[in-house]
């Protein structure tokens, strides 16, 4: 039997199911899902292999560190203005720009053999994901509100997503570990080279599926007036999303939470690798195991994100599931911690598992961060607000950067996981009698 042909929805009213029920969004979801994979698809090609190729090439540790505060330095001065130029320009341009930008980045890398280029490579690759922060999803939540209004569900959509960039980044990392297996010749360059490609297809991507909404007072213009407009509107924007953060005391308790999240994710990913390769006895044996070990905990993250809504629904509310996710991430990062005392192969099992259960609960929490945070958004300021997120995640690992990953090298890594474990648990403090925002329902 052939299905019958579905018209296009009228505005403010959702798509329907041949059963009737509605179904809003399904088309945005299905774009935003497939922009999400794409942008992080190339930073999970070159994530196992990164710090191996800059070895093979000749940098020792102080610089392979130098090389990645350059990257967080670059996204820290970034964040702020290319999230305001989002507002200004559109979601669209910015995140193509972005793409462009990568390309040139992971370019350079491959073609690096000294620290110069490293760097030029790093800044690069800062610049990209500055302007990645925030366009995306935010097209995603304007197009839904613009279509269905401005109560439209929002979580399956940003769940979708989730689970897009959390399966790019799983199946980027496992290819990038293996690949170079499959090369002969400079094989640790290889994953980088398909993260350009990838980066490629993004921009395509964007070009093709992004279809912004109409925004009053943002006709076309000439360029000189955009330029013009660029210049008188980003700094306005910048500061208004400043003052959101300051006088709204939710949205600023949601956005300091970004902060710890970046202490814990750059403590991991700084110390495991080091960690895996003292377990295997090699750093490609470590390498490969962290691309495993990664692609479990990228895995988990698809999990959680999809687990998110029916979490909020079973405690009925968001920001105490958010909190409950909180603190189970932290009784992760404390069995990380505790992991350290074992070898072998059974260091190897309890890493993986305590990636697992790490990812999973990280993934619930974020995504209903993320609702709770556009609930207290409007739609001109959304995207400088994701960028002052971004921010705050990146200005918590370039703390961790200084002080847990200086503090592994005197004390042991062990020590420093639980440092990280205490700042985790901390942060959940924060959902402690936060603010109401607008009442969403949670069916059963």
């Amino acid at each position: 039997m052939s299905e019958p042909v579905v018209g296009e929805p009228v505005a403010g009213e959702p798509e329907r199911s041949l059963a009737g029920t509605p179904r809003p969004g399904m088309r945005e979801h299905g774009r935003y899902a497939a922009i999400e994979f794409l942008t992080w698809l190339p930073t999970g090609l070159m994530l196992a292999p990164m710090v191996l190729l800059m070895s093979a090439r000749g940098l020792d540790i102080a610089e392979v560190g130098l090389v990645g505060g350059a990257y967080s330095v670059t996204i820290v001065v970034l964040e702020l203005p290319t999230g305001g130029l989002a507002d200004v320009l559109g979601r669209r341009p910015v995140l193509a720009a972005s793409a462009v930008v990568s390309v040139a980045g992971l370019v350079v890398m491959a073609l690096a053999h000294s620290v110069w280029p490293f760097l030029v490579a790093s800044v690069l690759k800062g610049v990209a994901r500055a302007l990645s922060s925030g366009p995306a999803q935010a097209w995603y939540v304007d197009t839904l509100h613009a279509r269905y209004g401005p109560a439209a569900d929002l979580k399956p959509g940003l769940a979708a997503g989730n689970v897009a960039g959390s399966a790019a980044l799983a199946l980027g990392t496992l290819a990038g570990g293996l690949l170079p297996l499959a090369v002969r010749r400079d094989p640790l360059a290889a994953p980088v080279w398909a993260g350009a490609g990838a980066a490629i297809v993004l921009l395509v991507a964007v070009l093709v599926l992004m279809r912004e909404p109409s925004r009053t007072g943002r006709g076309p213009g000439r360029a000189a007036a955009r330029v013009a407009e660029v210049i008188r509107d980003v700094p306005v924007t910048i500061v208004a999303g400043i003052r959101l953060g300051l006088a709204d005391r939710a949205l600023g308790r949601l956005l300091l939470l970004a902060a710890g999240a970046g202490v814990m994710l750059n403590s991991i990913e700084m110390l495991t690798p080091g960690r895996l390769a003292a377990l295997t006895g090699g750093s490609e044996t470590g390498g490969a195991t962290y691309a495993f070990v990664t692609f479990a905990g990228f895995a988990a993250n698809a999990l959680g994100s999809s687990l998110a809504p029916p979490v909020a629904r079973l405690v009925r509310g968001s920001v105490r599931a958010a909190a409950s996710a909180t603190v189970v991430t932290g009784a992760a990062v404390v069995a990380l911690a505790a992991s350290t005392v074992l070898r072998g192969a059974a260091g190897v099992v309890a890493t993986a598992a305590a990636y697992v259960l790490l990812f999973t609960a990280l993934a619930v929490a974020s995504l209903l961060r993320s609702e709770l945070l556009h609930q207290r958004v409007a739609a001109d300021r959304r995207a400088t607000v994701m960028s002052v997120d971004s921010l705050q995640l990146q200005f918590g690992g370039m703390l961790s950067s200084l002080c847990l990953v200086p503090l592994a090298g005197i004390a042991g890594v062990g020590p420093a996981w639980a440092l990280t474990a205490v700042v985790v648990l901390a942060s959940a403090l924060l959902y402690v009698r936060l603010p109401a925002g607008p009442a969403l329902r949670y069916p059963r």
